[in-house]
């Protein structure tokens, strides 16, 4: 049995920069940070002939052309796992459409289980280039790379998207302190709305395609954002972190009528007058994780136990995606 696993993620500045239609012609660059949940993947040798596929749904298929799973299918075939009958298993920390990365993180946890499997040996860029061929060229989604990305290499990390699809990571220079009390002070709360990132991400990509001034501005901004954010942080200025997020969600809301709602947009006041120093909805947007940066944990979590929002506690990952069983 083979299992792997890879990291979800938290944006921390940047975001939406790196999907294809705005990186192509501006370049893109965000920063972001893997978290101590994880996407799994499972692989066993059956003794049947067949390929049994486990995650929301069952599959048992004789042939890999059946396998009704698009990512599981393309990895399959990019891999060239093909005459070898597998059962293959994906679990999750937590749910898909929860804005915290899961679908590259489950496409680069199965390309590390099946390449382990096939015994090749592969560096975490590779591994996260491949993810990115297969949601982004094969598939088509409206999807940018920062997911497979941060999933591959873990840890606090810089990423430069260039019009060329090159991607340059650099580490996070961040003190051993600071980072001590960013990922102490870093709470977030579940709202209870799972949605697709999809449908938001394809309105932003028509829109960049189409050199819509105001998405394109709105994007230049962000990724401006990014790069004071990282200034920030390197800086040990966590109260300027806290207020960058606080701006980048302002004009986050701007990309689409989807991004949030009233509940949201209640649930974000109350941590604000509640201790909360700044905060932002995590990821695509539509529902998912609110994320705060807060120096008096203790009031905002009282303030927000009161709402139906539920916390879940994390820590950064340094590992990244990787073979635990073997």
């Amino acid at each position: 049995m083979i299992i792997a696993r890879s990291p979800l993620r938290i944006t921390l500045g940047g975001g939406g920069t790196d999907l294809p239609s705005y990186y192509r012609k501006h370049s893109g660059f965000l920063l972001a940070a893997a978290i101590d949940r994880y996407v799994y993947i499972t692989l066993h040798q059956t003794f049947e002939q067949n390929w049994i596929i486990k995650y929301s749904k069952l599959e048992r298929v004789q042939n890999i052309e059946e396998i009704q799973h698009p990512i599981i299918r393309e990895a399959l075939r990019l891999t060239n796992v093909e005459n070898a009958f597998l059962e293959i298993t994906s679990m999750a920390d937590i749910p898909a459409g929860t804005g915290l990365g899961s679908s590259g993180s489950f496409t680069t946890a199965l390309l590390k289980a099946l390449h382990t499997y096939r015994k090749n040996p592969l560096q975490a860029k590779e591994l996260a280039e491949q993810a990115c061929h297969i949601e982004i060229d094969r598939l088509g989604e409206p999807v940018g790379k920062q997911d497979q990305y941060i999933a591959a290499v873990g840890g606090l990390s810089c990423f430069r998207f260039l019009p060329n699809d090159a991607v340059e990571i650099v580490p996070l220079k961040i003190t051993a302190e600071t980072l001590y009390n960013l990922e102490d002070n870093l709470l977030l709360f579940f709202t209870g709305y799972s949605r697709p990132a999809s449908g938001i991400l394809k309105e932003q990509d028509d829109k960049s395609r189409r050199n819509d001034k105001e998405m394109v501005d709105n994007l230049h901004f962000v990724k401006d954002l990014g790069y004071q954010t990282v200034e920030a942080l390197e800086g040990a200025d966590l109260h300027r972190f806290a207020e960058l997020m606080n701006v980048h969600w302002e004009h986050k809301k701007h990309r689409s009528s989807s991004m949030t709602n009233e509940d949201i947009n209640n649930w974000y006041d109350l941590a604000m007058q509640n201790g909360a120093l700044g905060g932002k909805l995590v990821g695509a947007g539509g529902g998912g994780f609110l994320m705060f940066y807060t120096e008096d944990k203790t009031r905002l979590r009282h303030a927000m136990s009161k709402t139906p929002l539920r916390e879940v506690r994390v820590r950064f990952d340094f590992e990244g995606t990787k073979t635990i069983i073997q």
